[in-house]
């Protein structure tokens, strides 16, 4: 069983805070090249049978482009937004030097200035493959999985930021927060809702000019993956400053994103870039906390503004 050596570490950044510089591992781990959506479709192991791997394989991790989806939202240089992705995973182990099994949860922040995003099953299959490897430590574990997260979502282009990773222990288990997104709820209202594609059309300011900040959330977001075409449930907050959303208009578009096929953090930028473009807020937010599936949940920020991402809490239905 291989041992990948122990090395020291600075403390891990808290989920809350803004996100750190970025790490310089000893050596480039060797993970697979990122590759535009078009051509990731075929190439990455979602929806595919996979080979179980339980011995440490930083190459397990699929990188895919953001720039493909970013295009067809109308983002093609700079982004109009900060933000970050929290990941939390829930299904970690390794063997200590005396063979015996360790586990932590782990919750990673990957900011979304970052070239890729990584492929969920990917991610899950590179997590196996600690399984059955022999660590020094958990500082050790630690240690690699931000140096591969790292070098996976940086991958063809320059390092601006790193990748913010924090190991919880068993013994801080139940010491983990449940809550549900602040704000108000928009799902307290009775709209008809007959689109189930979104349509930045149906998105509506009311006629009062006045500047108005306003947080708003719903639990009725759904979408699809976009290569096995599974449920995805989420909850989704949105905060603004602006001329005031009209509340039935935004529930029933965020209702139409239910039969859309698009990974996680491509829903929450379609989102951002349709309300900004359409209703031209002063500021504005999106947050969405996504059911886990695979053991991992992917929690997209994305903000007008610089801000600390939000603290990684999960809700109910995590």
């Amino acid at each position: 069983m291989s041992t990948p050596p122990s090395s020291a570490l600075p403390p891990a950044s808290p989920p809350s805070a803004a996100l750190p510089p970025a790490a310089a591992p000893a050596s480039a781990p060797a993970v697979a090249p990122a590759v535009e959506p078009t051509s990731a479709i075929g190439a990455s192991p979602l929806g595919k049978p996979s080979a179980y791997v339980d011995q440490y394989d930083p190459t397990l991790l699929f990188p895919i482009a953001r720039a493909g989806k970013r295009a067809e939202i109308g983002v093609l240089g700079a982004a109009p937004f900060f933000g970050a992705d929290l990941w939390t995973a829930f299904e970690l182990s390794w063997l200590n030097l005396r063979g015996k099994p360790q586990l932590a949860l782990a919750q990673f922040t990957i900011p979304c200035e970052s070239r890729n995003i990584i492929e969920s099953k990917s991610f899950k299959l590179y997590l196996n493959s600690f399984n059955n490897t022999r660590f020094a430590d958990a500082a050790a574990v630690l240690a690699c999985l931000r140096a591969d997260v790292n070098a996976a979502v940086w991958r063809g282009g320059p390092v601006q930021s790193g990748v913010g990773v924090q190991l919880i222990a068993p013994e801080q288990f139940d010491m983990q927060p449940l809550q549900e997104l602040d704000g108000l709820d928009l799902d307290r209202l009775d709209v008809e809702c007959t689109q189930y594609q979104p349509d930045a059309s149906l998105l509506r300011t009311v006629d009062d000019p006045a500047t108005v900040s306003e947080v708003l959330v719903s639990r009725l977001l759904k979408s699809n993956c976009l290569v096995t075409g599974q449920p995805d449930w989420g909850s989704v907050q949105i905060a603004y400053t602006g001329v005031a959303l009209e509340q039935e208009s935004l529930l029933q578009y965020l209702v139409s994103f239910r039969n859309h096929n698009e990974f996680h953090e491509q829903c929450v930028e379609r989102i951002f870039m349709d309300l900004w473009t359409r209703t031209q807020p002063q500021r504005l937010s999106v947050y969405a906390r996504y059911t886990r599936r695979g053991g991992l949940d992917i929690n997209p920020f994305r903000t007008s503004h610089p801000q600390a991402v939000p603290r990684n809490i999960r809700t109910a239905r995590q």
